[in-house]
């Protein structure tokens, strides 16, 4: 049995995707894991992430995101 928290949902301005975080914590123990959900319509796509992918995604996006920014570009 899994323990299912939701972090943060939105919707994304382009495309109108519906975005969730949730963490997934295991009543049992064991690694937590971060559950991303992007519902595109009846449509969705599940990523169960452990805490090393997590990061490594977050930091690459957030270096992407901040470069954009500073140019306008990716907006």
């Amino acid at each position: 049995m899994a323990e299912i928290t939701t972090l943060d949902s939105f919707r994304v301005p382009i495309g109108n995707q519906e975005i969730e975080l949730q963490e997934i914590t295991h009543v049992e123990g064991g690694m937590p894991m971060m559950r991303l959900r992007i519902r595109e319509g009846r449509r969705f796509t599940i990523f169960d992430l452990d805490p090393n992918t997590a990061l490594r995604w977050a930091e690459v996006m957030r270096d992407w995101a901040l470069r954009n920014q500073a140019t306008g570009e990716g907006q």
